[in-house]
């Protein structure tokens, strides 16, 4: 049985958690999320707390108990708080910028490039060097910043490109000119 599996999920106030046989909806301050859980598992809700409890002890479920956990777990964090990405443009004349529901990002090439937000994902541009995703789906936000970061992403020679904020650059020397 899986250690993580095992832990309840703990409901804070002003959250509401309906379950329909394999589904689960849970609905906070910041909005409503829904997600399809497979059959192998049994998910309830008991005064505070949501178990996940696997129904055989085959391979399969066993792998799926703690993570079946950890989305439940997930998804009551993102109504309640939130999840958060930031991304670091580096570069000479590199720059984003949001225009309505589209990230238009200067990094490089001849022309600007256009990224079309996704619905449950908000962008918020400081300095026009500082990308900052947020929304209530934690998939979803760590999709759309692996997708922004995917469209240059950084340098080993120069770090020119972007970056997560806490990510590490290991830099290469170069040629020595000889």
């Amino acid at each position: 049985m899986s250690r993580i599996g095992r832990k309840p999920v703990e409901i804070p106030r002003g959250v509401e958690v309906k379950i329909d046989n394999t589904t689960v909806t849970v609905k906070g301050p910041r909005g409503i999320l829904a997600k399809t859980f497979s059959p192998r598992l049994k998910i309830t809700a008991e005064d505070n707390h949501i178990i996940v409890t696997p129904l055989d002890s085959g391979r399969k479920t066993r792998a799926l108990h703690g993570l079946t956990r950890t989305l439940i777990a997930n998804m009551v964090e993102g109504v309640t708080k939130g999840f958060a990405r930031v991304l670091e443009i580096n570069g000479v004349g590199y720059k984003a910028q949001v225009q309505g529901r589209t990230l238009i990002l200067n990094i490089g090439f001849s022309n600007p490039v256009n990224y079309p937000l996704p619905e449950g994902v908000d962008v918020k541009v400081d300095r026009q060097t500082i990308v900052t995703i947020t929304g209530i789906d934690k998939e979803l936000v760590g999709q759309t910043a692996a997708n922004i970061r995917g469209l240059r992403p950084p340098d080993p020679y120069k770090a020119k490109g972007i970056k997560y904020r806490d990510e590490i650059i290991r830099r290469k020397a170069g040629k020595t000119g000889r």
